[in-house]
């Protein structure tokens, strides 16, 4: 069994990006700049968008966080929105979800500029992922394919089995792994709440993407031998054996599973910090302009 250490590999990007600013700066370029937008007081969400910021630092890249209270009206978060579309200093635009109820998430998504979008949720990058066009790729889609490539695991051929849905992970990357990519070229089954017979599908996935956020339902006998498992869930639970009181744990029961697989992410430290990495590589081709 071989880890996939998202976190080490997440440090060597962030080091090749740090390359490329000075890079950039050296030939009288300005420094990428990524601003994202925070709503509330989510404490999740506030450490998430931290870490960013601070990866932002690390890079050599310019930052900016706009903070908003939790009962902003919509239409002053879509000015916000605005605002930074327009500012030609600015090459990334983030607003962390969820957002709270009053606000529509699909209306702040499209007010994003594709051209800013470098979350990669905006209907015109989708559309241009599906078609196989250059464009910002979501970015825990693109770290898993990135993690994927780093790790050289062959994807030709193999058939991929995807547990959930959802358009900010699952969706994209069943369509990713079966793209006519070097990382691609599955048989991919993307399997959801009314799926039937899951284990059965399980059971015979080369490759196994989970994203669900139920700690621990993948379980030993719904994989067989050699499987590469990518676990994206991460889950906050109640722990008496830690000094916190809680731990993550992930989609997969990894203590059950880990001697069956032939690669396996690890949570925490696997698929999160490539997420971020992935940002930071969507912003500096941004900032390059090698899309739009």
């Amino acid at each position: 069994m071989i880890l996939l250490d998202g976190k080490k590999t997440a440090n060597d990007i962030k080091d090749e990006i740090a390359i490329e600013v000075s890079t950039l700066i050296a030939n009288d370029r300005k420094k990428p700049h990524l601003a994202a937008i925070l709503v509330g007081k989510n404490g999740a969400s506030e450490t998430y968008v931290n870490a960013k910021v601070k990866a932002c630092k690390k890079v050599g890249f310019s930052s900016t966080l706009v903070c908003l209270d939790e009962k902003v009206p919509e239409s002053e978060l879509l000015a916000e929105i605005e605002k930074i579309n327009v500012n030609k200093d600015i090459d990334g635009l983030i607003v962390q979800l969820p957002l709270p109820n009053h606000i529509d998430e699909m209306k702040v998504t499209q007010a994003i500029s594709p051209n800013k979008d470098v979350d990669g949720f905006h209907p015109e990058n989708i559309g241009r992922m599906v078609l196989n066009l250059p464009t910002y790729l979501p970015a825990t889609p693109s770290g898993i394919i990135e993690l994927i490539s780093r790790y050289n695991i062959k994807t030709s051929g193999k058939h991929c089995v995807v547990i959930g849905r959802s358009h900010i992970v699952g969706s994209p990357i069943s369509i990713l792994m079966s793209r006519n990519n070097h990382i691609g070229n599955c048989t991919v089954t993307l399997t959801h709440s009314r799926s039937k017979n899951l284990k059965q599908i399980t059971k015979t996935a080369d490759i196994l993407i989970v994203a669900l956020g139920k700690a621990g339902f993948v379980t030993r006998d719904m994989i067989k031998d050699g499987v590469c498992i990518i676990d994206v869930g991460i889950s906050r639970v109640e722990s008496s054996v830690t000094k916190s009181g809680w731990k993550l744990l992930g989609d997969v029961d990894f203590d059950q599973v880990k001697d069956k697989c032939s690669f396996i992410t690890p949570v925490p430290g696997g698929v999160g910090p490539m997420t971020i990495a992935m940002l930071l590589q969507n912003t500096l081709i941004s900032a390059k302009r090698d899309i739009y």
